[in-house]
């Protein structure tokens, strides 16, 4: 897929538009510059997955370059960490010299390790801090065993260890705070232990600015207890699984790339930007819009199946321009 096509969505109709969060004044409080700050941001592109990974992401950076973001993040579920994706993977390091990474749940199929993601990747460790222009950026793994509601599957959990230890980062800043993930905090397909995690961000969202996350392929906003949680949408496509396989591209690319046929692919690469601007007390998360390439999940009745993962608002080929106001502290959800 030409690189042209693929970057479409970002510079078209939605390249204006997105979600506005208000901050509070004691949230304000935080900032020691009143600058604004941009995150480049792309999630789940599964390399591994699909034909046309690298230009997805060769639309992404080259986006990013014209933007020129403070950082760039992603988001998990990205490539494995070995030779064989050595080029894609070089071409998101080598696209801005801050950059961040979180390990999903498919990092480390076909045998691959968290470590080898640490060390191919370049990342500090497996969950970790990162400041960025006064922000603290605490970056969490969702792949940590031990679950005591494990019922099969990918583990999805944050253990004692590094729930202490966020417990810790959270007490010991005085920063403005994001917070990453791959798997949810909240929300659909949300780690086995969410709702301590929720309970342990709500102690603290006086600093918290947002909670965003990847994993879920689906483009959803939930307000729980004064925190902001949003989905960020895959790159590259939904999961509808076995039961509607079918195949969207011409046979050949099926051939060599079987599991797209799990999927109801994107035509473009969605991606985004995260702005924080203290003066006008906002964050910001722009719009990107796509279409779906061959059947759409409605087309195949995903969603007239049990197990259908979200709703038909939810699992859409964009991520979604929002207007969202921060709340005072209430428990309830909200989802544009």
């Amino acid at each position: 897929m030409p690189n042209n096509i693929t970057r479409r969505s970002f510079l078209g109709t939605m390249a204006s538009t997105g979600l506005a969060l208000q901050l509070s004044g004691a949230t304000l409080n935080l900032f020691d510059r009143k600058a604004k700050t941009t995150i480049g941001i792309i999630t789940d592109l599964h390399q591994d997955i699909m034909h046309n990974g690298y230009d997805r992401l060769s639309a992404f950076a080259e986006r990013m370059k014209k933007i020129r973001p403070d950082a760039l993040l992603q988001m998990g579920d990205l490539a494995y960490p070995g030779d064989k994706n050595k080029a894609v993977i070089d071409l998101f390091n080598n696209a801005h010299p801050v950059r961040m990474h979180v390990i999903g749940n498919h990092d480390t199929d076909a045998g691959y390790t968290k470590q080898q993601c640490i060390d191919y990747w370049g990342m500090p460790a497996r969950y970790y801090t990162k400041e960025i222009n006064g922000i603290c950026f605490i970056i969490l793994d969702g792949n940590d065993k031990g679950s005591p509601a494990y019922k099969g599957g990918y583990p999805s959990y944050i253990n004692k260890e590094q729930t202490d230890w966020l417990q810790q980062q959270l007490q010991g800043t005085s920063k403005p705070v994001i917070i990453v993930s791959h798997q949810p905090l909240a929300g659909s397909l949300a780690v086995d232990n969410a709702a301590e995690i929720q309970q342990l961000l709500s102690a603290h969202a006086e600093k918290i600015l947002i909670a965003i996350n990847g994993h879920t392929h689906i483009d959803s906003h939930l307000f729980i207890d004064g925190i902001n949680y949003v989905h960020i949408n895959s790159a590259s496509y939904f999961w509808v699984g076995g039961k509607f396989k079918h195949n969207s591209y011409p046979e050949r690319i099926h051939k060599e790339h079987p599991y797209i046929a799990y999927t109801c692919p994107y035509q473009d690469a969605l991606f985004t930007t995260l702005t924080i601007d203290p003066s006008a007390g906002l964050v910001q998360i722009k719009g990107c819009k796509s279409q779906w390439v061959g059947a759409s999940p409605e087309a195949l009745h995903y969603f007239a199946d049990k197990d259908a993962m979200a709703t038909p608002g939810e699992i859409v080929p964009w991520i979604s321009e929002r207007n969202i106001k921060q709340r005072t502290k209430s428990r309830g959800k909200d989802q544009a």
